[in-house]
């Protein structure tokens, strides 16, 4: 515990610590592999190429047979379950910090998806969603004769 006086000697450097102890940015959690800190489990990159959206599903320790993805209506969902691992049954537990249990992602995707061009690959805990572009909505050059 950090020992602070009730009358601060620079009025100005104790105002200064606060507005930064204080600031938006420091009211969320460091982010970490569970993801718990940024909207749940699976961890999750989204992002994009003019051919196709990429969705990076970090789920380490699942088996990619009990992994449901789905896409319907503009909306992918990942869900799965996460076994329990439990130690030994005479040893003391000091620290518990790994995801067990149900989890279910949801993600909107953009209107120019193609829902029959999905390509999901599970490997070393990364499951990669690869979702291609309608043709008709990529840019082309038009050529001027």
């Amino acid at each position: 515990m950090i020992y602070r006086s009730l009358f601060p000697r620079d009025l100005l450097a104790e105002l200064d610590r606060l507005l930064r102890d204080n600031t938006p940015q420091n009211f969320h959690l460091s982010p970490s592999i569970r993801g718990i800190a940024r909207g749940g489990f699976p961890a999750m990159n989204v992002g994009g190429t003019p051919q196709s959206v990429e969705i990076y599903a970090f789920a380490p320790g699942i088996d990619a047979a009990s992994l449901d993805v789905q896409i319907e209506k503009g909306v992918l969902t990942i869900a799965g379950e996460r076994q329990r691992q439990t130690p030994a049954e005479d040893a003391t537990v000091h620290i518990d910090e790994r995801f067990d249990g149900r989890f279910r992602r949801v993600v909107s995707l953009p209107d120019d998806v193609d829902a029959n061009a999905v390509d999901a690959k599970y490997i070393d805990g990364v499951l990669r969603i690869s979702i291609a572009r309608k043709q008709s909505e990529q840019p082309r050059r038009i050529t001027i004769q």
